[in-house]
Protein backbone atom coordinates (compact mmCIF):
# COMPACT_ATOMS: atom_id res chain seq x y z
CA UNK A 1 0.00 0.00 0.00
CA UNK A 2 1.42 3.30 -1.10
CA UNK A 3 1.55 6.19 1.35
CA UNK A 4 1.17 9.76 0.14
CA UNK A 5 3.26 12.39 1.92
CA UNK A 6 1.40 15.64 1.71
CA UNK A 7 4.02 18.07 2.98
CA UNK A 8 7.74 18.29 2.56
CA UNK A 9 8.45 18.35 6.28
CA UNK A 10 6.78 14.96 6.63
CA UNK A 11 9.74 13.17 5.10
CA UNK A 12 11.71 13.95 8.24
CA UNK A 13 8.87 13.04 10.56
CA UNK A 14 8.03 9.71 8.89
CA UNK A 15 11.43 8.22 9.57
CA UNK A 16 12.01 9.69 13.00
CA UNK A 17 10.29 7.02 15.04
CA UNK A 18 10.99 3.84 13.08
CA UNK A 19 12.92 0.90 14.38
CA UNK A 20 16.54 0.41 13.34
CA UNK A 21 17.25 -0.37 9.70
CA UNK A 22 16.81 -4.03 8.96
CA UNK A 23 13.63 -4.22 11.05
CA UNK A 24 11.72 -1.64 8.98
CA UNK A 25 9.87 -1.68 5.72
CA UNK A 26 6.21 -1.72 4.86
CA UNK A 27 4.18 -4.81 5.42
CA UNK A 28 0.88 -6.11 6.63
CA UNK A 29 -0.17 -6.04 10.24
CA UNK A 30 -1.37 -9.58 9.72
CA UNK A 31 1.15 -10.66 7.11
CA UNK A 32 1.42 -14.35 6.35
CA UNK A 33 4.71 -13.90 4.57
CA UNK A 34 7.88 -15.14 6.18
CA UNK A 35 8.37 -13.95 9.73
CA UNK A 36 11.57 -14.01 11.71
CA UNK A 37 12.45 -17.16 13.60
CA UNK A 38 12.54 -16.81 17.37
CA UNK A 39 15.89 -15.38 18.37
CA UNK A 40 18.02 -16.42 21.30
CA UNK A 41 16.49 -13.65 23.38
CA UNK A 42 13.01 -15.01 22.66
CA UNK A 43 13.73 -18.74 22.90
CA UNK A 44 11.51 -21.25 24.70
CA UNK A 45 10.68 -20.30 28.26
CA UNK A 46 9.26 -23.73 29.02
CA UNK A 47 5.78 -22.43 29.84
CA UNK A 48 2.65 -24.44 29.11
CA UNK A 49 -1.08 -23.92 29.35
CA UNK A 50 -3.30 -21.09 28.11
CA UNK A 51 -2.05 -17.51 28.16
CA UNK A 52 -4.96 -15.05 27.97
CA UNK A 53 -4.10 -11.72 26.33
CA UNK A 54 -6.33 -8.64 26.07
CA UNK A 55 -4.97 -6.39 23.31
CA UNK A 56 -5.93 -3.28 21.36
CA UNK A 57 -7.67 -3.93 18.04
CA UNK A 58 -4.77 -2.36 16.14
CA UNK A 59 -2.53 -5.18 17.42
CA UNK A 60 -4.68 -7.93 15.91
CA UNK A 61 -2.41 -8.92 13.04
CA UNK A 62 0.94 -8.60 14.78
CA UNK A 63 -0.12 -10.26 18.03
CA UNK A 64 -1.75 -13.13 16.14
CA UNK A 65 1.56 -13.70 14.39
CA UNK A 66 3.52 -13.43 17.63
CA UNK A 67 1.07 -15.73 19.37
CA UNK A 68 1.66 -18.46 16.81
CA UNK A 69 5.41 -18.01 17.11
CA UNK A 70 5.20 -18.11 20.90
CA UNK A 71 3.22 -21.36 20.77
CA UNK A 72 5.79 -22.88 18.39
CA UNK A 73 8.61 -21.88 20.73
CA UNK A 74 6.74 -23.20 23.78
CA UNK A 75 5.13 -26.56 23.00
CA UNK A 76 2.09 -27.15 25.16
CA UNK A 77 1.19 -23.47 25.34
CA UNK A 78 -1.80 -21.74 23.77
CA UNK A 79 -2.29 -17.98 23.44
CA UNK A 80 -5.91 -16.88 23.63
CA UNK A 81 -6.58 -13.32 22.47
CA UNK A 82 -9.37 -10.86 23.10
CA UNK A 83 -9.01 -7.91 20.71
CA UNK A 84 -11.06 -4.72 20.88
CA UNK A 85 -11.10 -1.05 21.71
CA UNK A 86 -8.67 -0.43 24.58
CA UNK A 87 -11.25 1.41 26.67
CA UNK A 88 -13.72 -1.47 26.30
CA UNK A 89 -11.08 -4.01 27.29
CA UNK A 90 -10.04 -1.93 30.29
CA UNK A 91 -13.67 -1.79 31.43
CA UNK A 92 -13.96 -5.56 31.13
CA UNK A 93 -10.79 -6.07 33.14
CA UNK A 94 -11.85 -3.74 35.94
CA UNK A 95 -15.18 -5.59 36.02
CA UNK A 96 -13.33 -8.83 36.74
CA UNK A 97 -12.59 -10.40 33.37
CA UNK A 98 -9.58 -12.74 33.81
CA UNK A 99 -6.47 -12.14 31.70
CA UNK A 100 -2.74 -12.66 32.02
CA UNK A 101 -1.63 -9.72 29.84
CA UNK A 102 -3.06 -6.36 28.78
CA UNK A 103 -1.63 -4.44 25.82
CA UNK A 104 -3.36 -1.07 25.40
CA UNK A 105 -3.21 1.56 22.68
CA UNK A 106 -2.70 4.41 25.13
CA UNK A 107 -1.30 5.04 28.63
CA UNK A 108 -4.68 6.48 29.67
CA UNK A 109 -6.53 3.20 29.10
CA UNK A 110 -3.77 1.24 30.82
CA UNK A 111 -4.03 3.63 33.78
CA UNK A 112 -7.67 2.59 34.19
CA UNK A 113 -6.38 -0.89 34.97
CA UNK A 114 -3.30 0.02 37.00
CA UNK A 115 -5.27 2.48 39.16
CA UNK A 116 -7.27 -0.53 40.32
CA UNK A 117 -4.06 -2.35 41.19
CA UNK A 118 -4.76 -5.10 38.66
CA UNK A 119 -1.28 -5.21 37.14
CA UNK A 120 1.34 -7.60 38.48
CA UNK A 121 4.26 -5.97 36.65
CA UNK A 122 5.29 -2.42 35.85
CA UNK A 123 3.87 -1.18 32.57
CA UNK A 124 6.25 -0.95 29.63
CA UNK A 125 5.74 1.05 26.44
CA UNK A 126 6.74 -1.33 23.66
CA UNK A 127 5.64 0.48 20.47
CA UNK A 128 4.15 3.73 19.23
CA UNK A 129 1.59 4.38 16.49
CA UNK A 130 0.65 7.34 14.34
CA UNK A 131 -2.50 8.42 12.51
CA UNK A 132 -3.03 8.68 8.77
CA UNK A 133 -6.02 9.56 6.63
CA UNK A 134 -7.27 6.33 5.04
CA UNK A 135 -9.06 6.77 1.73
CA UNK A 136 -10.16 4.31 -0.98
CA UNK A 137 -7.27 3.25 -3.20
CA UNK A 138 -8.49 5.43 -6.08
CA UNK A 139 -9.11 8.38 -3.73
CA UNK A 140 -12.09 9.63 -5.77
CA UNK A 141 -12.57 12.75 -3.61
CA UNK A 142 -8.94 13.79 -4.11
CA UNK A 143 -8.23 14.07 -0.40
CA UNK A 144 -4.71 15.26 0.42
CA UNK A 145 -4.87 16.73 3.93
CA UNK A 146 -7.08 17.34 6.96
CA UNK A 147 -8.67 20.45 5.43
CA UNK A 148 -10.19 18.28 2.69
CA UNK A 149 -12.09 16.28 5.30
CA UNK A 150 -14.40 19.19 6.12
CA UNK A 151 -15.60 19.68 2.55
CA UNK A 152 -19.40 19.34 2.40
CA UNK A 153 -19.38 16.30 0.10
CA UNK A 154 -16.83 14.29 2.12
CA UNK A 155 -18.03 11.66 4.61
CA UNK A 156 -15.54 10.77 7.35
CA UNK A 157 -15.39 7.99 9.95
CA UNK A 158 -13.59 8.57 13.21
CA UNK A 159 -13.06 6.62 16.42
CA UNK A 160 -15.04 7.71 19.45
CA UNK A 161 -13.08 10.04 21.71
CA UNK A 162 -13.04 7.48 24.54
CA UNK A 163 -11.04 5.16 22.27
CA UNK A 164 -7.28 5.88 21.92
CA UNK A 165 -7.48 6.42 18.15
CA UNK A 166 -10.32 8.89 18.71
CA UNK A 167 -8.43 10.78 21.40
CA UNK A 168 -5.42 10.97 19.08
CA UNK A 169 -7.60 12.22 16.23
CA UNK A 170 -8.98 14.99 18.41
CA UNK A 171 -5.46 16.13 19.32
CA UNK A 172 -4.35 16.12 15.68
CA UNK A 173 -7.42 18.00 14.48
CA UNK A 174 -7.02 20.58 17.25
CA UNK A 175 -3.37 21.05 16.30
CA UNK A 176 -4.44 21.64 12.70
CA UNK A 177 -7.29 23.98 13.67
CA UNK A 178 -9.75 21.74 11.83
CA UNK A 179 -13.30 21.25 13.15
CA UNK A 180 -14.50 17.94 11.78
CA UNK A 181 -17.98 16.47 12.08
CA UNK A 182 -17.69 12.75 11.28
CA UNK A 183 -20.71 10.83 10.03
CA UNK A 184 -19.92 7.96 12.38
CA UNK A 185 -17.96 7.39 15.58
CA UNK A 186 -16.61 3.85 15.95
CA UNK A 187 -15.55 1.94 19.05
CA UNK A 188 -12.27 0.68 17.60
CA UNK A 189 -9.94 1.51 14.75
CA UNK A 190 -10.74 -1.63 12.73
CA UNK A 191 -14.38 -0.60 12.57
CA UNK A 192 -13.46 2.90 11.40
CA UNK A 193 -11.25 1.50 8.66
CA UNK A 194 -13.93 -0.95 7.53
CA UNK A 195 -16.20 1.99 6.74
CA UNK A 196 -13.66 3.00 4.08
CA UNK A 197 -13.10 -0.48 2.65
CA UNK A 198 -16.86 -1.04 2.44
CA UNK A 199 -17.35 2.27 0.63
CA UNK A 200 -19.54 3.74 3.36
CA UNK A 201 -17.33 6.79 3.88
CA UNK A 202 -14.78 8.72 1.85
CA UNK A 203 -12.08 8.75 4.53
CA UNK A 204 -11.25 7.71 8.08
CA UNK A 205 -8.65 8.72 10.63
CA UNK A 206 -6.90 5.48 11.54
CA UNK A 207 -3.49 4.23 12.61
CA UNK A 208 -0.77 3.93 10.02
CA UNK A 209 -0.44 0.22 10.82
CA UNK A 210 -4.10 -0.45 10.04
CA UNK A 211 -3.86 1.34 6.71
CA UNK A 212 -0.81 -0.77 5.84
CA UNK A 213 -2.61 -3.95 6.88
CA UNK A 214 -5.45 -3.15 4.47
CA UNK A 215 -3.04 -3.54 1.57
CA UNK A 216 -4.28 -2.26 -1.78
CA UNK A 217 -7.79 -1.58 -0.52
CA UNK A 218 -6.87 1.83 0.87
CA UNK A 219 -4.31 4.58 0.51
CA UNK A 220 -2.79 6.09 3.64
CA UNK A 221 -2.24 9.84 3.53
CA UNK A 222 0.18 11.06 6.16
CA UNK A 223 -0.18 14.52 7.64
CA UNK A 224 2.24 16.44 9.87
CA UNK A 225 -0.23 17.20 12.66
CA UNK A 226 -0.31 13.49 13.52
CA UNK A 227 3.13 13.97 15.09
CA UNK A 228 1.38 15.84 17.90
CA UNK A 229 -0.85 12.84 18.66
CA UNK A 230 1.36 9.76 18.57
CA UNK A 231 0.05 7.00 20.81
CA UNK A 232 2.32 5.01 23.12
CA UNK A 233 1.31 1.36 23.60
CA UNK A 234 1.94 0.00 27.12
CA UNK A 235 1.90 -3.67 28.09
CA UNK A 236 1.76 -5.34 31.52
CA UNK A 237 1.02 -8.66 33.17
CA UNK A 238 -2.10 -8.91 35.31
CA UNK A 239 -3.03 -10.42 38.65
CA UNK A 240 -6.38 -11.76 37.44
CA UNK A 241 -4.99 -14.37 35.07
CA UNK A 242 -4.43 -18.08 35.66
CA UNK A 243 -1.00 -18.36 34.04
CA UNK A 244 1.39 -15.84 35.59
CA UNK A 245 4.49 -17.54 34.17
CA UNK A 246 2.92 -17.63 30.72
CA UNK A 247 1.95 -13.97 30.88
CA UNK A 248 5.48 -12.96 31.87
CA UNK A 249 6.95 -15.09 29.09
CA UNK A 250 4.58 -13.62 26.49
CA UNK A 251 5.44 -10.03 27.46
CA UNK A 252 9.12 -10.93 27.22
CA UNK A 253 8.50 -12.41 23.77
CA UNK A 254 6.65 -9.31 22.52
CA UNK A 255 9.41 -6.99 23.74
CA UNK A 256 12.24 -9.18 22.41
CA UNK A 257 14.07 -8.56 19.13
CA UNK A 258 11.73 -11.08 17.50
CA UNK A 259 8.69 -9.11 18.61
CA UNK A 260 10.26 -5.82 17.56
CA UNK A 261 10.89 -7.15 14.06
CA UNK A 262 7.27 -8.26 13.57
CA UNK A 263 5.88 -5.01 14.97
CA UNK A 264 8.25 -2.85 12.94
CA UNK A 265 7.34 -4.63 9.71
CA UNK A 266 3.71 -3.79 10.38
CA UNK A 267 4.54 -0.07 10.64
CA UNK A 268 4.78 0.40 14.39
CA UNK A 269 7.44 2.75 15.68
CA UNK A 270 9.96 2.18 18.43
CA UNK A 271 9.11 3.83 21.79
Amino acid sequence: MKFVRVRTALAVMAGAGLFLAGCGGSGSDGATTSTPSPSASASSSGVTGTVTVFAAASLTGTFTTLGKQFEAANPGSTVKFSFGGSSTLATQLTAGAPADVFAAASPATMKTVTDKGLNSSATKVFVRNQLVIAVPAANPKGITDLDDLVKPDVKVAECAEAVPCGAAAKKALTAAGVKLTPVTLEQDVKSALSKVTLGEVDAALVYRTDAIAAGGKVKGIEFPESAKAINDYPIATLKGGKNAAGGTAFVHYVTSSTGEAVLSKAGFQAP
